[in-house]
């Protein structure tokens, strides 16, 4: 028999979604012929306009004023009563109810904090007697890890490394419970494991990657000033179509690739020298995963101070607040044979772990 494992996740912050992925993505690589897979958000699901209209509100404020969601993320560190609250949340535990007795996982892995205490609520109360499945909770909150995640009754945690399991274990939660293997990014970064070439003495060979998020007030200057310097630059917007013009009139005939959306990033990354990109978690892990040396030009207050903090704590990168530094740092990195960039290169290799999702699909599999 298959074993059945269930991935939830939501779309607050790309964190949870690109964990979610890279957890069903590790699974079938590790044991198709093994796991039936079901990977679901419920909250559209739930909620509809409603979670839509939330969700964007949500985003919006980050990305426009992300200095002012600390005090939320703070609020929510210091409540106790997380059962109390997520029962209000009825139409979301009917669908989860359904969606369990329907396909009677194995294991429920959680990429998004209320599930654990919803599913918790569903197996004492359910009239049915459902089964008890394994529940894991996937931390996608690095050092500054709120105390969503881990005042849960789940089987297991999983943080994205050492510091943040260090929280966890501070927040009270058994050092049995705690398995760190890293953050479970594409495992397309296992697949590159040759080490970067150094950069060259010229900047046409200097790679970097700029990877503009959803807060793009001022992306086309920086564009214009990275183009400038005469490096190997490359550009993504996602699915910011209507950016390009801006940015392709920023970057004149410099040597700049600007792309849309695209999977390659795994690649990318391995390829690039430096990262210049926010704090997010996706992002954050992603550029660990690959080794490759990060810029910082957004931070979130709360959830991305802490990705933040791990970049910057290691070494491994730093933290910039204009255009101006951005371009300083840059420059700094490559500088005096790239001393700068050498040291940072060097401890972000000692923090990459690319078979994160293959290391989880393998323990889930053992449960």
């Amino acid at each position: 028999m298959k074993k059945r494992i269930l991935i939830l996740t939501a779309g607050f912050g790309e964190g949870h979604n690109s964990a979610a992925r890279g957890v069903r993505e590790g699974l079938a690589r590790v044991a198709a012929s093994e796991v039936e897979i079901e990977l679901r958000d419920l909250f559209p699901e739930a909620y509809g306009i409603f979670n839509d209209i939330v969700r964007r509100t949500y985003l919006g404020i980050i990305n426009r004023w992300p200095g002012s969601w600390g005090y939320v993320y703070r609020w929510l560190d210091a409540i106790t009563n997380f059962d109390e609250r997520f029962e209000r949340f009825s139409r979301l535990k009917q669908r989860f109810t359904h969606l369990i007795e329907r396909f009677q996982p194995h294991v429920i892995v959680s990429t998004f904090p209320p599930y654990p205490y919803l599913l918790d609520q569903i197996l004492e109360t359910n009239p049915k007697g459902l089964h008890r499945c394994k529940s894991v909770v996937v931390i996608t909150d690095s050092i500054t890890v709120n105390a969503v995640w881990y005042r849960c009754d789940a089987d297991y945690f999983l943080p994205p490394n050492e510091q943040s399991a260090a929280v966890v274990r501070a927040g009270g939660v058994t050092p049995e419970k705690i398995k760190t293997f890293g953050f479970p990014v594409n495992p397309k970064f296992a697949d590159f494991t040759q080490d970067r070439p150094f950069p060259s003495s010229n900047n046409s060979g200097r790679r970097v990657l700029y990877m503009i998020h959803a807060a793009t007030r001022g992306a086309p200057e920086l564009v214009r000033r990275l183009a400038s310097l005469g490096i190997d630059l490359t550009v993504t917007i996602g699915r910011a179509d209507r950016l390009r013009p801006a940015i392709e009139e920023a970057a004149g005939d410099s040597n700049t690739m600007i792309l849309g959306w695209t999977d390659e990033l795994p690649r990318m990354l391995h390829e690039s020298h430096l990262l210049i990109g926010k704090a997010g978690g996706a992002t954050v892990q992603e550029t660990i995963a690959a080794g490759c040396p990060m810029i910082i030009n957004h931070v979130v207050s709360g959830q991305e101070e802490g990705n933040a903090r791990l970049i910057v704590e290691t070494n491994s990168g730093v933290i910039t607040h204009s255009p101006s530094e951005v371009i300083a740092q840059v420059q700094r990195a490559f500088a005096d044979d790239a001393k700068q960039w050498r040291g940072w290169a060097e401890n972000i290799r000692r923090l990459s772990r690319p078979r994160a999702s293959l290391d989880i699909a393998e323990f889930l599999i053992s449960l």
